[in-house]
């Protein structure tokens, strides 16, 4: 079973352009599009009857309007459209349940239904269970056709980054793509080093070449699974939103992982993910890992 693209729309120029991209995708890898808006009424009494009739049918021509420009852009795509009543953080939580991905439209918002990045946004980011991927109104299809690779930051042990590198690959694939897989390191404390620590870091010649080998072990796997996709692995000392942020210029798409749990502040998209999502100035995907 192919699992469809999911995107949420609510009318803005962004979700048009997160529509569109979508649209792309799903073409690409084969797979069906869901086109969902969630729209919320104001508490009882606010509105009357009518008045909420006037939202639902503006949402329902609303997705129907997005979609049906999708599907004539793409006259073989299965296109499926969805107006749900409700909060739009759980409807697109549950939309995105068995989606390859979920696709919004950075910024965006709109007068009856939408997101905004700083708080339905981010939850919704926090909460997917699937990759999100954030579109920004000016995004165009011709980037995607100049050779840019799909930029994936890689940290930790190679099982940190696996969603988000096997993420990467499978989109470059589609693309015919290359991926860059970006490593930052900084100088740990003095009191971070241990006997081990030391142990290694003598073996592998010093804090960069252990950086370097780190990097290589974790797309090894990869590698072999996607023989036909180039690698530029990219290894350099800096924190590493700003040293993934320097790669976007080389960019068609740039994908980050987060930590899949609450803390007990709640569910949190980590700052390496805000700091790219925030500054990026291409589509960013945002993959959920254990």
């Amino acid at each position: 079973m192919t699992h469809p693209i999911t995107v949420g729309v609510d009318g803005t120029p962004e979700s048009r352009a997160a529509a569109a991209w979508a649209g792309r995708e799903a073409v690409r890898r084969g797979a069906p599009l869901r086109v969902t808006a969630a729209w919320h009424s104001p508490p009882h009494g606010v509105l009357d009857g009518a008045d909420r009739d006037d939202h639902a049918r503006w949402a329902r021509e609303m997705v129907h309007d997005i979609a049906g420009t999708v599907a004539a852009a793409h006259p073989d795509l299965s296109v499926t459209e969805k107006a749900l009543e409700g909060p739009a953080v759980d409807a697109l939580v549950a939309e995105a349940a068995g989606a390859h991905a979920l696709v919004l439209g950075s910024r965006g918002h709109g007068a009856f239904v939408g997101f905004l990045l700083g708080s339905v946004g981010q939850q919704v980011i926090a909460e997917a269970g699937c990759p999100v991927v954030l579109v920004r109104a000016d995004d165009r299809a011709a980037p995607e056709a100049t050779g840019r690779d799909i930029v994936v930051g890689q940290q930790g042990e190679p099982d940190d980054s696996a969603a988000a590198l096997e993420f990467a690959f499978e989109t470059a694939a589609a693309r015919g793509a290359g991926v860059r897989a970006v490593r930052a390191w900084s100088l740990p404390p003095v009191f971070a080093y241990s006997p081990g620590s030391l142990k290694l870091l003598d073996e592998a010649g010093g804090l960069e070449p252990y950086e370097t080998k780190a990097l290589a072990d974790a797309l090894g796997p990869w590698r072999e699974r996607f023989p036909g996709v180039p690698v530029t692995p990219h290894v350099e000392m800096g924190s590493a939103g700003q040293v993934l942020l320097a790669q976007t210029g080389r960019a068609q798409l740039i994908v980050v992982g987060r930590r899949a749990h609450r803390s007990a502040l709640g569910a949190r998209i980590g700052s390496v993910a805000h700091a790219v999502i925030h500054h990026a100035p291409c589509p960013v995907a945002v993959v959920p890992h254990a």
